[in-house]
């Protein structure tokens, strides 16, 4: 029956022009498609022009087989840390959330505790005990080279001079580990609080302790990630681990923006196979944005090799009830469609075989041809 309406169709369209010769055929066939067989197309010469119809030949392009695996986003070490107070104490203030930004070396919270101010004092008595010390070595160490005194004796003091100079020495360190100058430190300006200062800039990812709390020298206050590199942790199949190296390109596609290409390249691989079957591979990711964030799940496209084969633009490929064509150009606007085999996409266009490749192809908009072909096949 639809053979019949089509056929009817093209008489019509047929009477048309000839009752009226100055009609070009292409002005008859301007709203007509026509249907040949199941698989062959005719459009008229405007519909080519509004499809933006293309035609070109099966080209040979230099493409990378791929391995298709998964991951996430994920922070270099070096990248992010976990703060806390190397002596421990009570918070006395903080005001850190969550996703704030913060600077390198701005004042993340302060801590009180009656131990700061007990190791201030021990450090300023062990220096004025120094300068007794280093004055009573001189002291005996004159008596000596005069004989006035013994070896032991001076040797007494010059025990007690080193001793006080590695006490001081270590005591300051100790102010230094918790944030306070031994240099600037005097009687008058002992303090019960340290601040506590961020050690990058970047973004709080977690906060673990809240004002008026104790904490130990062991807990973790505020975890930070710096916002440089990120890299790509994927996971690899066995079968596929001995088509990877350094070095090799990965195009990267996130759940939460699909249409971003992110490109990275192969930094380590993992020695060895976890229970699952699968290895880590590390990636640095070369364009990350703002929108990639740490644990963001990934899709990721590994290049193995590099080889010449027929590709076409991604235009020129449809795909119909499970099946990949191309239109064949059969000229005077005929197409027909003719299955091929997809592989690999790249650079905007995709590997096909076939057992006979066709020469001449639409190689755009050629989907507008199929819905045409299907929408009239269905009248």
């Amino acid at each position: 029956m639809k053979n019949i309406v089509n056929v009817g169709l093209m008489v019509l369209a047929m009477l048309a022009a000839c009752g009226n010769p100055d009609k070009s055929k292409d002005q008859v066939l301007t709203d007509t498609t026509l249907m040949i067989n199941a698989n062959e197309v005719q459009l008229s010469a405007a519909q080519m022009k509004n499809a933006g119809i293309l035609v070109g030949r099966v080209g040979k392009k230099s493409m990378h087989d791929a391995i298709n695996v998964n991951g996430v986003v994920d922070v270099p070490p070096e990248h992010a840390y976990s703060v806390s107070v190397p002596m421990g104490g009570y918070i006395k203030r903080m005001i850190i959330l969550p996703g704030m930004q913060v600077k390198k070396g701005s004042v993340l919270v302060t801590v009180e505790d009656q131990q700061y101010i007990q190791l201030q004092q021990d450090y300023l008595t062990a220096k004025n005990k120094l300068k007794f010390s280093a004055a009573d070595y001189t002291r005996q160490k004159g008596l000596n080279e005069t004989k006035a005194t013994s070896d032991k004796v001076f040797q007494q003091a010059e025990g007690e001079f080193n001793n006080q100079k590695v006490l001081v020495k270590s005591l300051a360190e100790k102010l230094r580990l918790i944030g306070i100058n031994p240099i600037t430190l005097t009687e008058d300006k002992i303090t019960r609080t340290i601040n506590v200062y961020a050690p990058i800039s970047g973004s709080v990812t977690k906060v673990n302790v809240n004002a008026g709390k104790f904490v130990n020298p062991t807990d973790i206050l505020f975890e930070l990630i710096s916002p440089g590199d990120l890299h790509a942790s994927l996971n690899v199949f066995e079968r596929d681990a001995a088509s990877l190296k350094v070095g090799q390109e990965i195009i990267c596609t996130s759940t939460a923006n699909p249409d971003k290409k992110y490109t990275a390249k192969i930094h380590l691989i993992t020695p060895n196979i976890d229970g699952d079957r699968t290895m880590s591979v590390h990636c640095d990711i070369e364009n990350a944005d703002s929108r990639l964030l740490p644990g963001t799940f990934l899709n990721a496209s590994i290049s193995v090799s590099n080889r010449s084969v027929e590709a076409v633009p991604e235009d020129a490929v449809v795909k119909w009830e499970n099946t990949y064509y191309l239109f064949e150009d059969l000229g005077s606007r005929k197409f027909r469609l003719v299955p091929v085999e997809a592989g690999i996409t790249m650079d905007g266009y995709t590997q096909v075989s076939s057992k006979k490749m066709p020469g001449q192809i639409v190689i755009k908009n050629a989907y507008a041809i199929l819905m045409k072909m299907k929408n009239s096949g269905e009248e």
